[in-house]
């Protein structure tokens, strides 16, 4: 006989359990099916696992250039198998936490593999051959997705590694090529070289970090070159040779048309993220895809009645602070609490490289092509006393407003922190905040959130410290 339920998540990562909670908190009898474990890519292979990665190069690195605080010390050790190892611990501790969560909030999780099964059912799957089919009220797909993979350039283990494979590795490269300048791209480029890795970077784009506004674009390619990381845009892999110890690539570059032999020790394929659809029981149901994402509307909802999709599988942008605003909308209207659906220009994007980027809204170049008449504000740490104290003085916080109606359309920024600042502008940007309303506010003294307000300032005139 089949178990019944209200609401069953397909998938336990951070929309998926996000979602679970907030049903189990509204009251609904709720059930998570996850096949491989808790908190999905997110927290065990992907952003908490990376930042504890990141601090470690960080600290790295700030001890290296300690002599410029006035505190000498001699070089560091790098024990690669330890920063490993506690990257590792601190997904663990989480993944645990999401477990007490759920047993706290009465969530049932089926460890197993689920798929659609008819109108409002699903069936269950487990590791042992069984199943258990499930009637439901209503369902969310959160199956999130997985690395994209080029043909010649599949993850062996050995010499080609996605993100899963450089987050694990047992020995620190001399040489490392990243395939791709996005988030994943830069930061993994941003850890091994603060570790001592020659990397080299190559982007299609004519840019790195191509969907960030082009002039935190140029200011990045500019910082990380300094640094020592190559940069070869316009690039792409013609085609591989692995030898006996290292891998010989051949790179062309599309605005000279030219090609380049080069040996590396290993490569990481950062190229983006392809959804997690298939095995799901999508084939028996009206659901819609596109490009490897299961089509929704501004509720989440797919072309079948009563099922949902949120996070990754559901398409950019590609983000778990996406997933989770999802998955609490969800829930929140299936409840009957009325729609208050994510605008997808207030969604932050977040690198966590040294120097971080940070940015919402629109990019100038975005915002001049659909009409807008601009006025736009810019503020150098260089100008500001916390980014000097802290030796931090390189970066930039760019604001764009609609010089009509004084509209925050986007707000851009590289340097240190930024990726804390960036909330304020979020903030504002959802509840339609002008550049009075900013201009108006007081900012704490001396912070590095000066520089928003000086930005706003810059962008009419008003600028106090520049």
């Amino acid at each position: 006989m089949a178990r019944n339920v209200d609401i069953i998540v397909i998938g336990g990562g951070q929309g998926g359990y996000v979602a679970a909670i907030r049903a189990a908190q509204l009251g609904f009898k709720t059930a998570v099916i996850e096949e491989k474990h808790l908190g999905g890519i997110c927290l065990n292979w992907g952003c908490i696992p990376t930042k504890a990665l990141l601090k470690s190069a960080e600290l790295n690195n700030l001890i290296n250039n300690s002599a410029k605080y006035g505190i000498k010390v001699g070089s560091t050790e790098i024990d690669f198998k330890k920063i490993i190892a506690r990257s590792r611990d601190v997904s663990k501790k989480l993944s645990s936490g999401i477990a007490h969560l759920m047993k706290k909030n009465q969530v049932t999780v089926i460890e197993a593999r689920g798929k659609l099964n008819g109108p409002n059912q699903v069936r269950a799957f487990f590791a042992d051959g069984e199943s258990e089919d499930l009637k439901v009220k209503h369902i969310i797909i959160a199956t999130g997705a997985r690395a994209r993979i080029l043909p010649n350039l599949e993850p062996d283990g050995k010499f080609i590694w996605s993100y899963k494979e450089a987050m694990i590795a047992d020995n620190l490269p001399e040489k490392l090529l990243v395939i791709g300048s996005g988030a994943i791209g830069m930061e993994f480029a941003n850890f091994y070289h603060n570790l001592g890795s020659k990397v080299t970077i190559i982007e299609l784009a004519d840019r790195i970090l191509p969907v960030e506004d082009s002039e935190i674009s140029k200011l990045a390619n500019k910082e990380f070159t300094d640094q020592g990381i190559i940069i070869k845009t316009n690039s792409t892999v013609n085609k591989v040779k692995k030898l006996t110890n290292k891998i010989e690539v051949e790179l062309k570059d599309h605005q000279n048309n030219k090609l380049e032999s080069l040996q590396f020790d290993r490569i990481i394929s950062a190229v983006g993220i392809v959804g997690n659809i298939e095995d799901i029981g999508l084939e028996a149901s009206k659901i819609k895809t596109d490009k490897g994402n299961i089509i929704t509307n501004e509720n989440c909802e797919t072309d079948e009645p009563n099922i949902f999709a949120i996070g990754d599988v559901a398409g950019a942008p590609w983000l778990a602070h996406k997933a989770s605003h999802e998955a609490v909308t969800v829930i929140d209207y299936i409840a009957g609490k009325g729609s208050h659906s994510l605008k997808k220009e207030n969604i932050p994007g977040c690198t966590y490289t040294n120097p971080q980027i940070a940015s919402v809204g629109l990019t100038e170049e975005q915002a001049i092509k659909q009409g807008y008449n601009l006025k736009i504000g810019r503020f150098p740490f260089m100008a500001n006393g916390k980014a000097l104290a802290s030796g931090k003085e390189n970066g930039l916080i760019k604001t764009i407003f609609n010089s009509e109606t004084g509209e925050l359309l986007g707000a851009h920024m590289i340097g240190a922190e930024v990726t804390e600042l960036i909330q304020g502008f979020v903030l504002a940007k959802n509840l339609e905040a002008t550049e009075e309303d900013i201009m108006r506010t007081c900012f704490p003294h001396p912070t590095l959130s000066e520089m928003m307000h000086e930005s706003v300032l810059d962008a009419y005139g008003q600028a106090l410290h520049i």
